[in-house]
């Protein structure tokens, strides 16, 4: 389910905001789509003692399509496209192990609520693991 980027740099002390997903979403352009009635702007995740919140963020932004065709060959431009980013905040950069781990609690709390998404909403996400 998930693909991945991951930086092995550590943060050099402080406070570390630290994307765990990224990707895009998508509906017909013109339908009446409201990700907000999905989708929550927080993730009560369960996390170690080195986080600075509680939450993980969840963030879309409307963008233009990031590629002209889907890999059926359908253009894109006749779809909304949204940047999508599920961030944390840490109070020093974890391991990549660890944050593996909170990206893939991310990814199996967010499916169900993907999934739930009226017909026409596609996504594609993976996991993501640099600083922001």
């Amino acid at each position: 389910m998930l693909g991945g980027v991951s930086a092995a740099q550590p943060s050099a002390g402080g406070r570390a905001a630290i994307r765990l997903l990224q990707g895009y979403l998508w509906h017909p352009a013109g339908s009446d789509v409201d990700l907000e009635s999905f989708l929550p702007r927080e993730l009560d995740l369960p996390g170690p003692p080195s986080l600075s919140e509680d939450d993980a963020h969840v963030l879309w932004d409307e963008v233009q399509p990031p590629f002209a065709f889907f890999e059926n060959g359908e253009p894109t431009a006749s779809q909304t496209f949204y940047q999508f980013t599920v961030l944390r905040v840490y109070d020093e950069r974890p391991s990549n192990d660890e944050l593996h781990g909170d990206a893939l609690l991310a990814s199996q709390t967010l499916s169900p609520l993907l999934e739930d998404t009226p017909e026409g909403v596609g996504w594609q996400l993976w996991e993501d693991l640099r600083d922001l």
